[in-house]
């Protein structure tokens, strides 16, 4: 049977109405619906200034001139597009659960991607796990939303997620701040935080979406387990039982609260999906009351 598309037609057509929205202003750059507050050529006005040698005289305030015998030169808001970097997590712990973290991921991410395509800003969409992968670089309108799609259904988990090295190679490449969307479960034995933080050091605007299947947060099983690790096939045993379960989806949440805080101190937005949730009513429910999406 042939595999359902990541977003059909009608949903599609309800994200029309959205934009990607985010809360720095950064030099020279705009997006999301987003005034720079930078001077320079552009469609709303911004401030006058005195004209100098070599300046355009087709901008000139001709009518000032008439008034005040001086030459003034009309300035008005930029509006060069800022990139949207979206690193999605192919890591294999993606692939777990009954309802696979990996295919929602793909699903939302060509979403975010539409959403970016119609308000004509510039989208990167960069998997990782251990390491950055080659990206897909999108811009110009809706008409590049199949090679998107074409390059999301291409992807696979693999790999074991490594957010330091990851980071690292992500700011080598990136040096110029911008909006970062981050999709994943931040699930890595060496931590998340600190990376993040660094990303967040360099300037970049975090938007992070944390996904978890129902079992990740709140395990249904009871009785003696032997757990084997998706990345590194480590193995533990286990006692599990209510009281077990308590104590997990307590830390499972403070783990969660860690990231939430994290963005919310930088100046980003976070929010917690779960797979569980359709789609549709994350983007226009969780994603736009955090305000990644306007």
């Amino acid at each position: 049977m042939a595999e359902q598309p990541l977003i059909d037609q009608q949903f599609l057509e309800k994200l029309e109405r959205l934009a990607l929205h985010w809360q720095k202003s950064f030099p020279g750059l705009v997006g999301g619906r987003n005034p720079s507050r930078h001077p320079g050529p552009g469609q709303e006005f911004h401030e006058h200034r005195h004209f100098h040698h070599g300046d355009d005289l087709r901008a000139v305030n001709w009518r000032a001139y008439l008034r005040f015998e001086k030459l003034f030169l009309k300035m008005f808001r930029v509006e060069p597009r800022t990139p949207v970097r979206l690193l999605l997590d192919i890591s294999r712990s993606m692939a777990t659960g009954e309802k696979p973290k990996f295919r929602y991921a793909q699903r939302l991410a060509a979403a975010l991607c539409y959403i970016s395509l119609v308000r004509l800003d510039t989208i990167f969409l960069q998997p990782f796990s251990d390491t950055i992968v080659e990206p897909f670089r999108g811009g110009g309108g809706r008409h590049r939303f199949a090679p998107a799609v074409e390059f999301l259904s291409g992807l696979e988990p693999a790999g074991r997620t490594d957010y330091i090295r990851v980071a690292r190679q992500f700011i080598g490449e990136c040096p110029q701040g911008g909006l970062l969307i981050i999709i994943s479960d931040f699930l890595d034995e060496a931590g998340c935080e600190k990376p993040l933080q660094y990303l967040a050091d360099f300037g970049h605007e975090l938007l992070l979406v944390q996904l978890w299947a129902d079992e990740d947060r709140e395990p249904p099983w009871e009785g003696e387990l032997e757990l084997e690790d998706a990345e590194t096939g480590g193995h533990r045993e286990l006692s599990f039982d209510a009281g077990a379960r308590a104590r997990y989806t307590a830390a499972f949440d403070e783990f969660s609260e860690g990231i939430r805080r994290l963005a919310l101190r930088n100046g980003g937005r976070y929010a917690g999906l779960s797979t569980s949730l359709p789609l549709e009513e994350a983007v226009f429910g969780p994603l736009l009351e955090m305000g990644g999406v306007a």
